[in-house]
């Protein structure tokens, strides 16, 4: 068997939200296809992904340098031994060649969504869920049935008022989530605990709500937030200061007992080692949020658990970032604690399979060879674009 195309594109996932840093009015991502010779019902099997929100595609890369790298590979040296399906590690080898270690940056964006489709591609080939692959090959062959999810959400919006932000949060209640977040960091203090006073009101307990700061604030601030929040007994605070200051974490560690929550915007299993040697992050409460498709892919993110485990990390402490359904195949499959959900922005790229629901908290997976693409309608509209 062979890779005979891969191809890229970039979508839009544009809307006026915000956060404590950006907004997303002009956010993009990359998607592609892995497109093999292998044949089902007559048609090619093809491998699809894309990037996570937060960070943009990177269709520059992906042509200049990442994508050249496998067409113009061997066929050989792209897929196992046997010859029977495609080999993520050597085809991540290969992306990887002439490339000089550190400074991961919009790098390791590129190499996790083709990584992506690759995944999808082999578990297609083996005419099984990911999930179910995953776990066969690196949990001895248990997988979770079903998964952990909150809500993500409560951006700044516009006009949006306290009455808009309890009626947002209401409707992921109703969706069946338990647990909901919402952005903290672009407002005063003072401003923020009011929106988390009015969120309260409609989730009831503050250990049914995470906040966000997307790295926002200086260690006076963290530290300052960290006192307000503390009563509360919320169930996270993520992101304070800037993801690779981890003498900030370190430092609101000391000083805030509840969870805290940090991670997407490290994007190897370096910085992942870092962060735990360095960060002050505590294996009984906090969680971290590494996101796949934004470093490196599942291939890095295998290394990246293997060094939680050597650090004392159980896996359910993972929960990661993105919303997406390879997050989701990961979390099955390998046993995280759970996963984000973006009920209702970063369309078509957020959400899970169609007529899946939220039941007490927690979400299946469907029955599909891959990652589930296809049980998507309104996702795979946009990804077979390219298949045509």
């Amino acid at each position: 068997m062979r890779i005979v195309d891969v191809r890229e594109m970039t979508a839009s996932i544009a809307s006026p939200i915000a956060n404590a840093y950006i907004d997303f009015s002009k956010m993009t991502c990359s998607v592609v296809a892995v497109i093999t010779d292998v044949l089902r019902n007559g048609k090619p099997v093809i491998g699809y992904g894309f990037n996570s929100n937060g960070r943009y595609g990177a269709g520059g890369l992906l042509r200049e340098r990442f994508l050249p790298r496998i067409q113009e590979a061997a066929p050989e040296t792209l897929v196992t031994d046997a010859g029977d399906n495609l080999d993520p590690f050597k085809i991540w080898s290969t992306l990887m060649t002439n490339e000089k270690p550190g400074g991961h940056g919009e790098r390791s964006v590129a190499v996790g969504t083709i990584d992506m489709a690759v995944w999808d591609a082999v578990a297609k080939i083996e005419d099984r869920p990911l999930y179910r692959v995953l776990a066969d090959r690196y949990r001895g062959g248990v997988a979770d049935d079903k998964v952990w999810v909150y809500a993500a959400g409560g951006y700044y919006y516009p006009g949006k008022d306290l009455g808009a932000l309890q009626d947002e949060m209401k409707s992921y209640v109703d969706r069946g989530y338990h647990v909901v977040k919402m952005k903290i960091g672009a407002a005063p203090l003072d401003e923020d605990l009011r929106r988390i006073d009015a969120v309260l009101e409609v989730v009831g307990e503050g250990a049914r709500l995470c906040v966000d700061a997307n790295g926002r604030f200086d260690a006076a601030t963290a530290l300052a937030y960290g006192k307000a929040l503390k009563p509360y007994g919320l169930f996270w605070y993520e992101e304070a200061g800037d993801p690779l200051d981890y003498a900030i974490q370190a430092e609101l560690a000391e000083h805030y007992d509840g969870s805290l929550a940090t991670g997407e915007n490290l994007f190897s299993h370096q910085d992942a080692q870092n962060l735990i040697r360095y960060g002050g992050m505590r294996p009984d409460r906090d969680f971290l949020q590494f996101d796949c498709a934004l470093s490196y892919g599942l291939v890095e993110y295998l290394r990246t658990l293997e060094v939680l485990a050597e650090h004392g990390w159980s896996s359910r402490r993972v929960v990661p970032h993105g919303g997406h359904q390879m997050s989701l195949n990961i979390a099955a499959g390998l046993h995280l604690g759970g996963n984000e959900s973006y009920p209702d922005v970063f369309r078509p790229f957020c959400g899970f399979a169609d007529g899946i629901r939220v039941e007490n908290g927690y979400v299946g997976l469907p029955d599909a060879p891959g990652i589930g693409f296809e049980t998507k309608a309104e996702l795979f509209a946009v990804m077979r674009q390219l298949a045509d």
